[in-house]
């Protein structure tokens, strides 16, 4: 068995969790956790991590702006975090976008949105 530490990020309290790893990395034991999403965020985190991703893509028919804020509305797998930036690198959106536009339905095959964050006249 394995222990490792890492440090809660889902409230400021952040707690230090200890997760006890089996020979095959699966999840024996947490512990350190204050609440309940701690322990939920200690097991995602080693059985499959994601990441809320927030990046900007090209925008067009605006007079002020280039580029326009986006994020996926939920997160992803931090796997995917490379192959989503290449997507987002080969979108342009045309003004006027409101903010929670969906600037793309499916990012990645995660069946995630891309939302855009700002609005653009």
């Amino acid at each position: 068995m394995t222990t490792k530490t890492l440090t809660c990020i889902v409230c400021p309290v952040g707690c230090q969790l200890e997760v006890t790893l089996d020979e095959q990395g699966k999840v024996q034991n947490i512990t350190g956790n204050t609440c309940k999403r701690g322990y939920a965020y200690a097991e995602t985190e080693f059985t499959n991590p994601t990441r809320t991703l927030t990046s900007t893509v090209k925008l067009t028919g605006s007079d002020t702006d280039i580029l326009l804020p986006v994020r996926t509305a939920s997160p992803i797998p931090k796997g995917k975090l490379f192959e989503a930036m290449t997507v987002l690198n080969q979108i342009t959106v045309s003004a006027p976008v409101k903010i929670g536009d969906v600037v793309c339905a499916d990012l990645v095959g995660t069946g995630i949105p891309l939302v855009a964050c700002k609005n653009v006249g």
